[in-house]
């Protein structure tokens, strides 16, 4: 098993994998390292693409069309491409958006959830299954570091949608023996997120349009922000234990660089890294719990051997060389918006 971002290629080689939601921002990046450790790639995603926009090469991959609240589809498609380990991350995954509606959160992040892992569950050609979750499943608590232990406290529509996939994913491990296990991580940052609401390609975009950006919130509260590599890589590390430890099943691991950092913080970064003279617009509107809050990798260290890659600013090097040239080369890059399976 390796910790780094060239993964143990001889567990991936020509094993067929089938990523949902590959078309949003992390499961692009996930199918592309899928792609290059060698794996026998299958993209769902409800609309029609290209490889290129999935950060494909030319190599061989397949897109199946379909919706995860097709239960029979999945189960179908499965089949069809006699699919061995499947990587679950579609998701509505915008807290914002499942706040204002609630209903397609709950729609695609249970609903989608228990049609997933009952289409694994009667296909037994499936060895593993993996649940991408998030840190929002703790809610507020009272204390700044949330470990596995940490009970489920959200309260909001997205994080109690994640945390009903994890119960029905513990559920299915439990009484049927699925080999399910679950990734929770920060915030993710990277190359390819398009929503402007996110405080790293909002800010970004705004110092390349030469505006300040806009924190809504005092800016202050420390939490986790995770490069989009280095969580492809986790989820692929943790892959490999499960394939290896059926004694995994069920479990949860959290994901961290374990470098917590204020938004005004990241902020500023970013305007150092890009040589801006701008200054952040802290306006200290946004409502809700100011509590320091992020989440330990420990237990991804000791039992999977994991560790990430990227410090903070080498993952910000990278996210803005990447914004650099997708900004001021893609007639798109403007009016882009980000994916709803992401």
């Amino acid at each position: 098993m390796s910790n780094q971002l060239g993964s143990n290629n001889n567990v991936w080689c020509g094993r067929p994998v089938l990523v949902t939601g590959a078309s949003g921002f992390f499961g692009r990046w996930l199918s592309r390292r899928l792609q290059m450790a060698g794996a026998e790639l299958v993209c769902v995603t409800r609309n029609r693409i290209h490889g290129n926009e999935l950060l494909l090469s030319d190599a061989r991959y397949r897109i199946a069309l379909g919706d995860i609240c097709d239960r029979e589809w999945i189960e179908q498609t499965i089949g069809k491409y006699k699919i061995d380990v499947v990587f679950h991350l579609a998701a509505q995954a915008i807290a914002g958006t499942a706040n204002g509606d609630p209903v397609p959160a709950f729609e695609t992040n249970i609903g989608g959830t228990w049609n997933v892992l009952e289409a694994c569950r009667r296909s037994p050609g499936v060895s593993g299954v993996l649940l991408a979750s998030s840190h929002q499943v703790y809610g507020n608590q009272g204390q700044a570091v949330c470990t596995e232990d940490t009970p489920l406290r959200a309260r909001h529509p997205y994080g109690v949608s994640k945390s009903c996939g994890e119960m029905i994913a513990q559920a299915y491990a439990k009484t049927y023996g699925l080999p399910v296990a679950v990734a929770r991580w920060g915030n993710l940052y990277g190359g390819g997120d398009l929503n402007q609401s996110r405080i790293v390609p909002g800010t970004i975009q705004s110092v390349l349009r030469a505006e300040r950006p806009i924190i809504r919130s005092d800016g202050k509260s420390l939490r986790d922000y995770m490069y989009v590599e280095d969580s492809a890589a986790g989820f692929m590390v943790l892959a490999e234990g499960l394939i290896a430890n059926r004694d995994l099943r069920g479990e949860a691991f959290n994901f961290s660089n374990e470098d917590p950092t204020s938004a005004l913080d990241l902020a500023n970064r970013i305007l150092r890294r890009m040589n801006s003279p701008l200054a952040p617009d802290v306006r200290g509107e946004a409502s809700g719990d100011h509590l320091d809050q992020y989440i330990s990798a420990a237990r991804a260290r000791k039992e999977l051997g994991w560790t990430p890659s990227f410090t903070l600013d080498a993952g910000l090097d990278r996210t803005i060389a990447w914004y650099r040239e997708f900004l001021t080369s893609s007639p798109q890059g403007s009016g882009a918006n980000a994916s709803r399976n992401t």
